[in-house]
């Protein structure tokens, strides 16, 4: 954490925007010294914090969306992987950071608990309402309750 301080210069290292993620590693944008320039997003170049070794930003730019920032340049809200489109998000601001349902608001765990219980997918989205297909590609993404 301490290098993470040192290189970022601010307090809160781990919501800057110079950090990502692969899903598996924290990875420091060496080259985004240019801010949100054209300059500086052609010269990104990350590295793994924990060793140093660099990864191609290329190879894995999907992975590296899935954060939203505010104005501020912290991160605000998570797009949980696997799902495109921010369908199923993390945000402190709703539902004290538990994934939900970016449309609709619907925690997972009620929608999920609904759906064991017995309910279709239709009453489901409906009751909270979403989109049926986004309920649907939070099944087929997670359990083989959909199989």
């Amino acid at each position: 954490m301490e290098i993470l301080i040192q290189e970022l210069g601010v307090e809160y290292a781990l919501a800057s925007r110079r950090l990502f993620t692969d899903g598996a590693e924290i990875l420091f944008d060496y080259g985004d010294r240019f801010c949100d320039t054209e300059v500086g997003h052609a010269a990104m170049e990350l590295v793994v914090v924990r060793n140093g070794q660099g990864v191609f930003a290329e190879v894995i730019s999907d992975y590296l969306e899935r954060i939203d920032y505010a104005t501020d340049g912290f991160a605000e809200r998570i797009c949980v992987p696997p799902f495109e489109g921010g369908v199923i998000v993390a945000d402190p601001k709703r539902a004290a950071g538990a994934p939900i349902f970016a449309r609709g608001g619907a925690r997972v765990a009620d929608a999920k608990s609904l759906l064991d219980a017995g309910e279709s997918a239709r009453t489901v989205s409906e009751e909270y309402g979403m989109p049926e297909e986004h309920l649907w590609d939070f099944l087929r993404a997670t359990s083989s309750w959909a199989a």
